[in-house]
């Protein structure tokens, strides 16, 4: 009983591993680095076509063995990564592994890279603009001075109109002081011949 058992075990794990091997996705190629800088790097790979890919896995280490990081993204379709975090003048071994619905596929041939120094400047390239990482990072450029410019727009516009407001008041002010003295000055100068008439009034009685 214990050897059917065994064997049962046995079988089980052979059919087992057969179908992981058989719908395992196959190993990423055309593993490239580019838009080196001194603490940062884009890591691109392509995927054979024909099997479904759900995500990606990276193991990224330094070469003095003093480092090493591992990158898992699922539910995405990118073939690039920006490695973050670099230190300068120094070399990394990275390999990529795709991610499948049965699993990972085996890792990909070891790509070595050596980041920049800080004063160094990166290399144009006009492979650069096909790259979806530069790509996102130009839109949110994009994203970032439409804002700007929107913000600035809108605070001219809200300085115009406090300056036409003040501009207003001011006029409206400036009438209602016209008014007022005008109203003012004939009051006064009818006063003035009522004085002078009484003032003769007592002088003639003071004759009499």
């Amino acid at each position: 009983m214990s050897r059917s058992l065994l064997l049962y075990s046995i079988s089980f794990i052979s059919v087992s591993f057969c179908f992981y091997e058989t719908y395992r996705p196959p190993a990423p190629v055309n593993v490239s680095v580019m838009h080196l800088r001194a603490d940062s790097a884009t890591v691109s790979w392509e995927v054979p076509e024909g099997d479904i890919i759900i995500g990606f896995f990276i193991s990224q280490q330094r070469m003095d063995g003093k480092m090493q990081r591992f990158i898992r993204e699922v539910n995405t379709t990118s073939r690039s990564c920006v490695l973050w975090d670099l230190e300068e003048e120094t070399d990394y071994i990275i390999q990529v592994q795709s991610i499948g619905l049965y699993g990972e596929s085996q890792a990909s041939k070891r790509v070595h890279f050596r980041t920049l120094k800080k004063t160094d400047r990166f290399p144009s390239n006009s492979s650069n603009q096909d790259d979806p990482t530069v790509q996102g990072l130009d839109k949110a450029r994009h994203l970032q001075t439409g804002e700007m410019i929107i913000i600035v727009v809108v605070l001219l516009m809200w300085a115009a109109v406090i300056a036409l407001f003040c501009r207003q008041y001011d006029i409206i002010k400036d009438n209602d002081s016209s008014n007022s003295k005008e109203k003012v000055k004939p009051s006064s100068e009818r006063s003035t011949p009522e004085h002078h008439s009484g003032g003769l009034l007592r002088s003639k009685v003071g004759h009499l």
